[in-house]
């Protein structure tokens, strides 16, 4: 067979195998026979942050060429094989990987890893310049109603390049410019293909209704025979100071509906402990309608529609923490930063309550648990903990670590990183006389990681 397995490794009563083949390919089963479905997730260790300047957005292009047909199946036909058969695909990108996934109907498993493996293994000789540059259409238009033409649609563009500077690998984000789109070459493609889609940049997971001796035979027969590929650099080195050093702030006039007032904070980089601790304060912060922003602004001032405090988990660089104020009708923004720095003073001179701590562990531990549950979802998460830590046992005691972190953990993080000297602040104002006040959609809370949403 070529691979060689680890000891199992248990968790809540969730397990996961983890196997690697002889070109490199890592391989992570998970079985549940719960529901006749399995999920097929395929990771590549490639993001924005391993492009380099003039070539940005390559990474996310490369998401859409791989729907584009391969050496067995021409055009659209991966969504059209996939979907014929009950199932369901997609495709992200984000600073630090691309991933692949489908979920099907458990007797059409071996379809799916056909199907990634045959792109893999032969993309390159359906790869043309009509394909590239359908593809390079499509993604700019994609950028154009998803960031240009939207209100507040550049936000995270804009406070990425200021929380991360200039030459940074995290300094621009996934969706790339309209310049370095229009200057990717057919060879660009090529050789940006040769480098990172190579099983050994790799790993696939398999979860759900399955048979693992019977998967793994599938794995070898139609992965086994790729070869690896030994040219991929170094990813740039992606730390920086905990703090900024200063407050960075720009202000945009813009058609858009409300003032408002966004913030980027750097924080612990992903992985650690700390990182879970941040996640629990902003939480607290700004993690829904209970949380002290939205008393505070919404409730208590109703200086604002909306307000919220979402992270950005990063592994190869500071995670950001994403504040998001929608100003109500004739609300100041200068009051409105004067109660937030309030409401982050006192959190880190007092940190959280035992009622508000308990109330943000379960709200994370909840959305871990909800992941989890769905067989799509813990194959993204063996995924990502794999490529991202080393190790996809990690996913399955995600929770435990959550739980174990202290309020006084979360009091010292706030602290020391929710201050004004590190923050890049970002403050709309509506052109053409003050807007009504009513944002339609809901506050951004989640900063957009990723890119590219194909189906």
């Amino acid at each position: 067979m070529g691979h060689t397995a680890t000891p199992e490794a248990r968790s809540g009563g969730l397990t996961a195998t983890e196997h690697r083949l002889a070109n490199g390919l890592r391989v992570v089963l998970s079985e549940d026979h719960l529901t006749p479905v399995a999920a097929v997730c395929l990771w590549y260790d490639v993001g924005s942050r391993h492009e380099v300047a003039g070539r940005t957005g390559l990474a996310h292009l490369f998401e859409h060429l791989m729907f584009q047909g391969s050496a067995q199946v021409s055009g659209n036909g991966h969504f059209e094989l996939v979907q014929g058969a009950g199932g369901s695909l997609n495709g992200t990108t984000s600073f630090e990987r691309t991933n692949y996934f489908e979920t099907m109907p458990a007797h059409q498993l071996e379809l799916a890893l056909w199907l990634e493996a045959d792109r893999m293994g032969s993309l390159l000789t359906a790869l043309d310049l009509e394909s590239l540059d359908n593809q390079r259409d499509v993604v700019k238009n994609e950028r154009r109603q998803r960031y240009d033409n939207v209100p507040y649609g550049t936000a995270f563009e804009r406070l990425t390049a200021m929380a991360y500077p200039e030459g940074h690998p995290y300094h621009h984000t996934p969706i790339g410019s309209m310049a370095d789109l229009d200057a990717a070459s057919l060879e660009d493609a090529r050789a940006f293909f040769r480098t990172y889609y190579a099983p050994n940049n790799a790993v696939l997971s398999v979860v759900g209704d399955i048979d693992p001796q019977r998967t793994l035979e599938w794995v070898e027969k139609y992965f086994g025979s790729i070869p690896a590929h030994d040219g991929k650099p170094a990813p740039r080195d992606g730390s920086l100071p905990e703090v900024i050093g200063g407050e960075v702030r720009q202000v945009v006039e813009e058609d858009v509906p409300s003032r408002a007032l966004m913030a980027a904070y750097r924080l612990p980089q992903d992985g650690t402990r700390e990182a879970d601790a941040a996640d629990l304060a902003l939480t607290v912060l700004g993690g829904g309608e209970s949380s002290r922003l939205h008393n505070r602004l919404v409730r208590r001032d109703r200086s604002a529609v909306g307000a919220g405090f979402g992270m950005l988990r990063l592994a190869g660089a500071p995670s950001m923490g994403w504040l998001d104020v929608k100003a109500s009708s004739g609300a100041e923004v200068t009051a409105i930063e004067a109660a937030v720095d309030e409401e982050l003073a006192r959190f880190a001179e007092q940190g959280p309550t035992p009622a508000e701590m308990e109330r943000a562990q379960a709200q994370l531990e909840r959305e871990w648990l909800d992941r989890l549950a769905t067989v799509g979802g813990r194959a993204d998460e063996l995924c990502r903990f794999a490529v991202l830590f080393g190790d996809p046992q990690l996913a399955l005691t995600a929770v435990q670590r959550v739980l174990q972190v202290t309020p006084e953990e979360v009091r010292q993080v706030a602290a020391a990183r929710l201050r004004p000297d590190n923050r890049a602040v970002l403050v709309y104002e509506p052109t053409g006389g003050e807007a009504a006040g009513e944002e339609p959609d809901a506050p951004v809370v989640d900063p957009i990681e990723e890119e590219g949403e194909d189906a």
